[in-house]
């Protein structure tokens, strides 16, 4: 096991009076990184930073973080990091992606914060670039999918068709967004209520997944679904109330599971056809987390919730490895991976290193 403590940074020391922070990634987890030259973002909203997950030119874990806010949804698009704070939608970018030559002792990739939409409190969670690179988000206080508006918080784009009116009232909760050749068209709610608050009744069973392009209703029957993502031409999804990925028959309209994972799940990307990345979270003890199938589901199993990611193996459905977060981070919302970036760093958006990072086009 190899054990990471993260503050500011990697290479930041902790003071005792401190929360800690404490990473523990399974045997050979490195090695499979190193494998495909990528990387791997996260979010916590719970503490109000993005994660970075690396590997430093010794071949040993790099871990890196900076301080967003209530971030939730990230959108990894070229050089571009997009992110979803508390009242804003940014976007980040590589300021070394156009360099020759990437230094091989350090960071080869540094986010700068270069645009931010204000956009007030939407609760904003999944975001995604579609085909011509427009962002897009899941504005989930008024139930629709939206894009940033140069003069308005917000453009409504589409609201799924049970939803009677834009109201800031997450009547349903809609939380996820899965794009099909660069277009919106599958969206995961908790629920199909039409009232202030509504989904918090159906908890259980009464997820849905919705066809953007017709407003059907392709899947229901699920508990507390997040992080739709088509990938080799399936709709893969998490059932985050049982603890399971799968993916969705859309002939049959059922949800099939591939993998128990012992936490709530929020945030799904995909290396290579094979291995699905799933981010796994401590349920809180309150009524959006409690008395779930997930609480039984740990119980038979004799385990107890984790926080961390775990590396699927989607064909066979096991573990081939896992990243164990502990210590003051207990939820994670969205994972994302970065290809062909072996080390990234970031400059906070409120960061005094900000005021001296200027680049000339």
């Amino acid at each position: 096991m190899v054990e990471s403590r993260s503050g500011v940074d990697a290479a930041s020391a902790q003071s005792q009076d401190k929360p800690v922070f404490e990473l523990f990634t399974s045997r050979g987890f490195e090695s499979w990184l190193k494998s495909y030259k990528s990387s791997i973002v996260l979010t916590t909203y719970q503490v109000g930073k993005i994660f970075f997950l690396g590997l430093k030119p010794d071949g040993k874990l790099w871990v890196f973080n900076r301080d967003i806010g209530r971030c939730l949804g990230l959108a990894v698009a070229g050089a571009d990091l997009w992110v979803t704070a508390a009242t804003q939608i940014l976007r980040f970018r590589d300021a070394m992606a156009e360099e020759e030559r990437k230094p091989s002792d350090g960071p080869d990739a540094l986010y700068v914060p270069q645009l931010a939409y204000f956009t007030g409190d939407l609760d904003a969670h999944d975001v995604a670039v579609d085909g011509a690179g427009n962002v897009l988000f899941v504005n989930t206080r008024f139930n629709c999918l939206a894009t940033v508006s140069p003069t308005h918080s917000f453009r409504a784009l589409w609201k799924p068709p049970f939803i009677s009116r834009l109201a800031a009232e997450d009547r349903c909760h809609l939380n996820g967004v899965a794009l099909i050749e660069g277009k919106p068209r599958y969206v995961t709610c908790v629920s199909q209520s039409d009232v202030f608050d509504g989904w918090r009744d159906h908890r259980d069973d009464g997820g849905i997944v919705v066809d953007v392009e017709s407003g059907e209703i392709v899947c229901s029957g699920l508990s507390m679904p997040h992080s739709p993502r088509w990938h080799d031409g399936r709709l893969w999804l998490l059932n985050s109330g049982t603890g399971e990925l799968g993916h969705v028959d859309l002939e049959t309209r059922s949800f099939k599971p591939v993998s128990f994972c012992p936490g709530y799940l929020r945030g799904l990307d995909f290396i290579d056809r094979k291995y699905a990345l799933v981010g796994l979270s401590k349920p809180r003890e309150n009524r959006t987390f409690s008395g779930l199938a997930l609480d039984a589901a740990l119980k038979n199993r004799n385990i107890t919730a984790r926080c961390g990611l775990y590396v699927i193996d989607t064909t066979t459905g096991d573990i081939a490895h896992s990243v164990t977060i502990e210590g003051v981070v207990s939820e994670l919302y969205e994972i994302a991976v970065i290809p062909r970036v072996r080390q990234p760093s970031m400059i906070g958006p409120n960061s005094e290193e900000q005021k001296r990072t200027v680049s000339v086009e």
